[in-house]
């Protein structure tokens, strides 16, 4: 450069803005999905049916981002039916109609909460026990409280929580607004600290993780007890949504909160996670189940329609379609001998 030339200044780019393509795909899927619901089935997507389907996928969100941050670590919580269960059944017969009692009961909601997560925390983080079997011990001992607690017998919810959770601000359903307040939670915590990033890593590669010192037990425990206290802010909320709540509320939410977790993208084997995604699959999937209802298909298919969305999520962050497309388009390729 010469001395008459002006150095001009470098300008380093300013952080990418990056679209996951779970929530690429997820997103599109959702998009299409009401498109198709206006088209066929428009009582599927009028003002009723949307106030009557978003607190369900808002409770379907918040249990869903508990099952995230279990499945970063490479784990399964089949506890989550246990926990909404215990929860509704809390906040709703300890109070029996009362408003004055309503907070004492959802801090010992909380508390049962804890313990499950601790229980589970401890058998699979310290004792390295199996997931599935570990949570659904935890269960069964959470609805074993459940039914001494309530005998069996729904009781009817408090108005406090019934305007709560259940009521509207502008048209628009409370639990929206408890959804995406665990959403900014969760993300800020997982994405922009440094323990969340170090949770995430731990999840990827726990033995590069344990080979830099990081505590891999702890995090994978301390992933539990976050997604109870999560679960109990969903039971909560479902508490308040249905006027009669039973015994068993939670136990409709066990196979689809693993759902939207795998349709947003996150890996079954651990590691990188993404709320934002996870909550986008909430409401696909509540509304497809809608769309499903309305075009005058049994409840009964519910389950199965369910049961396939997590099929397809599993093939589509798990299978290498274009490795296994190229293979079977390459003509005259010899068979690998065995």
């Amino acid at each position: 450069m010469s001395d008459t030339e002006t150095a001009r200044p470098v300008l380093s780019p300013g952080p990418r803005l990056s679209v996951s393509k779970g929530l690429l795909t997820i997103g599109c899927a959702t998009v299409l999905l009401f498109v198709v619901s206006a088209l066929a089935a428009p009582s599927s997507v009028s003002g009723t049916a949307l106030r009557g389907m978003l607190p369900i996928a808002s409770v379907l969100a918040v249990a869903g981002l508990g099952q995230m941050l279990v499945i970063q670590q490479g784990g399964i919580d089949l506890s989550v039916a246990g926990v909404i269960s215990m929860t509704v059944i809390t906040v709703t017969h300890i109070p029996d109609g009362d408003n004055g009692k309503l907070v004492p009961a959802i801090l010992v909601a909380i508390v049962f909460a804890l313990g499950a997560g601790l229980l589970n925390g401890f058998l699979i983080g310290v004792l390295s026990l199996n997931p599935i079997i570990a949570t659904l011990g935890t269960n069964a001992l959470l609805y074993g409280a459940d039914l001494a607690l309530s005998g069996g017998r729904p009781r009817i919810t408090t108005s406090l929580l019934a305007h709560t959770t259940g009521g509207t601000v502008g048209g628009i359903p409370n639990s929206v607004f408890f959804a995406l307040a665990a959403l900014v939670v969760v993300t800020v915590a997982v994405k922009r600290t440094v323990p969340g990033r170090r949770f995430e890593a731990i999840g990827a590669n726990p033995r590069g993780a344990r080979a830099v010192g990081l505590r891999v037990r702890g995090h994978r425990a301390s992933a539990y007890v976050w997604a109870a206290l999560l679960y109990c802010l969903a039971g909560v909320m479902l508490g308040g949504i249905t006027a009669q709540p039973s015994a068993f509320e939670g136990d409709s939410f066990l196979l689809i909160s693993v759902a939207v977790v795998v349709l947003g993208g996150t890996s079954l084997l651990g590691g990188r996670g993404y709320p934002f995604a996870t909550v986008v699959a909430a409401v696909f999937l509540e509304q497809l189940v809608q769309f499903v209802v309305a075009l005058g298909v049994s409840t009964a298919v519910q389950t199965i329609v369910q049961a396939v969305a997590l099929a397809i999520g599993v093939s589509l962050y798990t299978v290498n379609w274009k490795a296994l497309w190229s293979r079977r388009s390459t003509p005259g390729r010899a068979p690998v001998p065995a």
